[in-house]
């Protein structure tokens, strides 16, 4: 039976990663950080596991329970999109923003990273196409596009270093979904998203390490 982590699925594209590997027979282990939600992944036949991705001592208490794990695929979800207006961010905005999304993946990456080379998987990051410098036309929303430039820094620099080991490491737009960031306008309902996420990455090759990609795996500048 395969193994499937995905860091981040109290709700949204992660709850529904780990429903739809579930729904394959995947052993799935997932985190959240609240017990209602531990307690809907645990339903889904989940291993839920309590983290807050800003926590030092959390994410440290996890890789000492993941330590000696296999995993096939991973997902890093967890990120926070912050203040909607473009005013002068405040400190605490411009720390909550980078801590969750970027700081988080600073920490995470170099302990699930390894767990992925073991089996020669894959570790799929979910950044946006509003992180891309080359394909960028607007400048709404300028904290989490920062943010999610430097999530995107962040994952390269987890390619090069866990590519040679086995890793395959790609950065993801999961276009516009109908989620609780993404509002019931949006383009795309969750389970589509989801299944084109879960399909890009299972299909990439190693040549595809360090990649930028929509979730219909169109490749994205960064």
């Amino acid at each position: 039976m395969p193994t499937a982590l995905i860091i981040g699925a109290s709700r949204g594209i992660g709850h529904e990663l780990a429903r739809q590997y579930r729904a394959d027979g995947w052993r799935v282990i997932a985190t959240a950080r609240k017990p209602q939600d531990l307690d809907n992944l645990k339903q889904l036949g989940a291993e839920p596991h309590e983290l807050d991705v800003t926590n030092l001592e959390a994410i440290a208490g996890l890789g000492w329970k993941l330590d000696d794990e296999k995993i096939d695929t991973a997902w890093l979800v967890a990120g926070l999109y912050g203040p909607r207006h473009d005013g002068f961010p405040t400190q605490q905005d411009f720390d909550a923003v980078m801590h969750t999304n970027v700081l988080a993946a600073m920490r995470l990456l170099p302990i699930v990273a390894p767990l992925v080379a073991s089996t020669r998987g894959k570790l799929g990051v979910l950044s946006s196409q509003m992180g891309s410098i080359g394909g960028r036309h607007s400048a709404n929303g300028s904290l989490y596009r920062a943010s999610k430039a430097a999530l995107n820094s962040v994952l390269r620099d987890t390619a090069i270093s866990f590519g040679p080991q086995g890793a395959t490491c790609i950065a993801f737009h999961p276009g516009w979904v109908q989620t609780d960031m993404g509002g019931p306008s949006a383009a795309i309902p969750v389970e589509d998203s989801v299944r084109d996420l879960r399909t890009t990455l299972a299909n990439a090759q190693p040549d595809a390490n360090g990649t930028f990609l929509n979730h219909d795996g169109a490749p994205i500048p960064w």
